[in-house]
């Protein structure tokens, strides 16, 4: 169930657009207009969905990774433990953090099928910069899975610093992981293992609270 939930989750997430489009499009219509290019490569593309990996990676690259804000949402992750690493440490785990998502989305968009985004309208303020994106995605024959995004506006245009699925929080996972290898570990211990997964080519989300 993870992975199907982590692959919709790179599908609702693919709206990259060109950056004088994005520093001026509302993050829900931004959101809405590409995540439909998306969905229509990964249909279209045979090479996609037979997964080739290399040919998801760059999907991935140039569609989905752009819309996070990295650097942001691994200073949530790690939360209390952020100000005690060095800034050698913190880039490590910047970098790390960032292959670990890669990995992760690149795996599970290779089970796309028939799913489809429905995103909700979105009430926003003319000065919000901090507002959430609220979507569903729908299965043939399941229930329908709430995601939300948290974004801000950043002078490059809306950026992700972290998503709902379900009512379970990204950053609050991966948390509540990070914390506990830091524990038994420390920081270095953390980047470490972060490496070791992407090496082995099986990162894997943090698991959901009770699993």
């Amino acid at each position: 169930m993870l992975r199907s939930i982590f692959m919709l989750l790179a599908l609702a997430l693919g709206f990259n657009a060109p950056v004088a489009l994005a520093n001026n499009t509302p993050p829900d219509v931004l959101a809405r207009t590409t995540t439909q290019e998306v969905l229509t490569i990964l249909k279209q593309d045979k090479e996609l969905q037979n997964g080739n990996l290399n040919k998801v990676y760059q999907l991935v690259e140039a569609k989905i990774l752009p819309n996070f804000d990295f650097n942001r949402m691994t200073q949530l992750a790690l939360g209390k433990n952020w100000p005690r690493a060095t800034a050698r440490q913190k880039q490590e785990l910047v970098t790390e953090f960032r292959n670990l998502l890669v990995r992760t989305y690149s795996s599970s968009l290779t089970a796309f099928s028939n799913q489809t985004v429905e995103f909700k309208p979105l009430t926003m303020k003319p000065n919000d910069t901090d507002v959430t994106v609220r979507s569903e995605i729908r299965q043939p024959g399941g229930q329908p899975i709430p995601i939300d995004y948290s974004m801000y506006k950043t002078p490059f245009g809306w950026k992700v610093y972290d998503v709902t699925i379900d009512s379970v929080s990204l950053v609050t996972n991966y948390r509540a992981s990070f914390a506990n290898t830091i524990r038994q570990n420390g920081i270095d211990g953390l980047i470490k293992t972060l490496t070791d997964q992407s090496a082995r080519g099986g990162a894997q989300p943090a698991p959901r609270p009770g699993s």
